[in-house]
């Protein structure tokens, strides 16, 4: 099978995520790697894992250290401007605790993309990662959800969570020359976001230095359902193949009930089972 002009991306949406995570596990099984992968926020974390080829790990990462304090917390929050600790989930693991194979990331030769939404333009950006020591910033913004995690600063400039500006990379893989995407989300078929209305004027408070910022959080179900849109309309051209929770989640983004958590990755791992025959057709078409 020629995977060649083919992504996967991974969507965000927290600690739902560990769908995903399933998702993933099920292919690195099957031996079924993507030479293009994109993924924004939790999706960015986890597609770490999938090009490391290291089954397990993205769900391990996601669940094993919930009842550990220094993974983060409402006192985490209150001390630092982080729910999630970055330095324990961005380094102490990926380092020590539970390390990532850098070496077969590096070797494998994908190209993997992440979305990051710059705090001063408000405008997507989609940095190439390629060593996952030297580039875990980029992940690290990514994922750094607003008003729960600290702006990262990067060469002058500070960025937040992907999933601002671009939840679903599906547009990047196709600028990018991929004629086939696999789209792997963590809502269900059918999912519309609404307006953000309760939490703007949190927004607006805590950022008012950055305009651009609080418009893209304003507009942000405006371009996730335009991104809905396009991914429907690939569905019907035979472009896109989407891999979907059957139902709500019903996980919240800093979700820490851990049989919840088994059960959203156990879905994933089952709809990718459910689903592999009709996506290996897909790829082949």
């Amino acid at each position: 099978m020629n995977l060649e002009n083919t992504g996967i991306i991974f969507e965000g949406g927290g600690m739902r995520g560990v769908f995903v995570t399933g998702v993933i596990d099920y292919l690195i099984e099957k031996k079924i790697f993507f030479p293009h992968v994109f993924g924004t926020s939790a999706g960015a974390c986890n597609g770490c894992s999938y090009v490391s080829r290291q089954a397990g790990r993205a769900y391990g990462t996601s669940t094993e250290y919930l009842g550990n304090p220094r993974f983060g917390g409402m006192k985490s929050l209150r001390k630092t401007g982080n729910y999630f600790n970055p330095e324990f989930i961005y380094h102490e693991i990926p380092d020590n605790l539970y390390p990532i194979d850098n070496e077969t990331f590096k070797k494998s030769g994908v190209d993997f993309k992440v979305a990051i939404t710059n705090c001063i333009t408000g405008e997507a950006e989609y940095p190439r990662i390629r060593d996952l020591h030297d580039d875990i910033k980029y992940i690290q913004a990514s994922a750094s959800l607003p008003v729960l995690s600290q702006m990262v600063p990067i060469d002058g400039y500070v960025y937040l969570d992907g999933g601002i500006t671009d939840s679903i990379p599906v547009m990047e893989s196709v600028r990018e020359g991929n004629r086939k995407n696999v789209v792997v989300l963590t809502r269900p078929i059918g999912y519309r976001k609404k307006p953000s209305h309760a939490i703007m004027p949190v927004i607006r408070a805590k950022y008012i230095r950055y305009p651009n910022l609080v418009k893209a959080v304003e507009n942000r179900y405006v371009f996730y359902n335009r991104t809905l849109d396009y991914i429907n309309k690939g569905v019907e051209d035979g472009t896109v193949f989407v891999i979907a929770p059957l139902g709500d989640l019903d996980i919240r983004r800093t979700e820490m009930d851990k049989e919840k958590l088994r059960k959203a990755y156990e879905e994933g791992y089952f709809v990718a089972e459910g689903l592999i025959d009709r996506m290996m057709e897909f790829l082949e078409d």
